[in-house]
């Protein structure tokens, strides 16, 4: 069975983006049944150039994807959540709408926080540095994300693995 991830930013363009790209791109190549998907708490409506190039630079498919609200996964036909993850301080400190995972239960919660690359120093070229910078932390993440046993772990041991992961 398919173990959903939704990773969380305030408006879904970058951060939570490279995030979905990482975690689908690693959970392929690795033959693992995960699916990430990604949205935002206040869309922009668009992804940010920079991460999308970052993305594509590392090999990532990106068809489909698109900046969109968190309010996508929370009515009928929403996929079954296991786990979401908030990757922007912003994102963590609000108050999530309900998410559904498997048999109804609630999806476990952990906070994965990363500065926006947006703001990186350094004009163009310091931005494009900070975006493949922050790829490569969130696909590490995501790495040691796919190497847990995600269909046979308890929900509290679960929930200390992944924030183990969020705290190294």
């Amino acid at each position: 069975m398919t173990v959903h991830v939704l990773i969380l930013c305030t408006h879904n363009s970058a951060r939570s983006v490279l995030a979905e790209g990482m975690l689908n791109h690693w959970a392929a190549r690795l033959g693992k049944d995960v699916r990430a998907h990604s949205a935002g708490s206040a869309p922009s409506g668009r992804l940010n150039p920079l991460a999308l190039e970052a993305l594509h630079n590392a090999g990532v498919d990106t068809a489909g994807y698109r900046s969109k609200s968190w309010d996508e996964f929370t009515g009928d036909g929403a996929p079954p959540l296991a786990i979401v993850i908030t990757v922007c301080d912003s994102a963590a400190a609000e108050q999530c709408p309900v998410f559904f995972g498997g048999s109804g239960r609630q999806p476990l919660k952990v906070h994965w926080g990363y500065p926006d690359p947006s703001n990186a120093d350094g004009g163009d070229a310091g931005k494009r540095r900070a975006f493949e910078l922050t790829r490569q932390a969130l696909g590490y993440r995501m790495l040691q994300l796919l190497a847990l046993p995600l269909e046979t772990m308890e929900p509290a041991a679960l929930r200390e693995a992944l924030a183990e992961i969020g705290r190294n």
